[in-house]
């Protein structure tokens, strides 16, 4: 057998598989689809453990800022003033000397509104609420609400 025929022969073996088979291209499906089952639940967990993370900070900043605004005005924002009044000075407040924020009020991970209430529940000052993931009271593991409580 010369080199050409040995050339020949294997490029005629190459002819009748120059696609893949069907086989072959179930078994890259399976191995596609066993990734995807292994990896994307890890992902999505971690990116819910990061928003979380980030409301946590977004309350912990609130806290910082409404304590600033007592400091200097004797008080606490009321309810109707609510968050913005970190931001903008409130008609009535000559004592304020914000703004306590560096920007405008940030909306929750989520996309919503953090809802503000002062006096808080039970007495206390002030209360800072993000309804989670679900956007509904209540709720529990990704779905709880996060409160700030002072």
């Amino acid at each position: 057998m010369t080199s050409r025929t040995l050339y020949r022969s294997i490029e005629g073996a190459r002819d009748w598989r120059r696609g893949f088979t069907l086989l072959e291209l179930l078994v890259v499906v399976l191995i596609i689809g066993l990734l995807t089952a292994v990896v994307a639940p890890r992902f999505l967990g971690e990116l819910s453990r990061s928003e979380i993370t980030a409301a946590r900070a977004q309350l912990d900043a609130f806290d910082k800022a409404l304590h600033a605004f007592r400091l200097d005005t004797g008080h606490f924002p009321s309810t109707a003033h609510g968050l913005k009044a970190l931001v903008t000075a409130p008609p009535d407040e000559p004592r304020w000397h914000g703004p306590y924020l560096q920007s405008e009020v940030p909306s929750d991970p989520w996309g919503s509104a953090y809802q503000y209430r002062a006096p808080g529940p039970n007495g206390r000052d002030f209360e800072v609420l993000s309804l989670g993931r679900d956007r509904a009271p209540g709720g529990s593991r990704d779905d709880a609400d996060l409160k700030l409580v002072r």
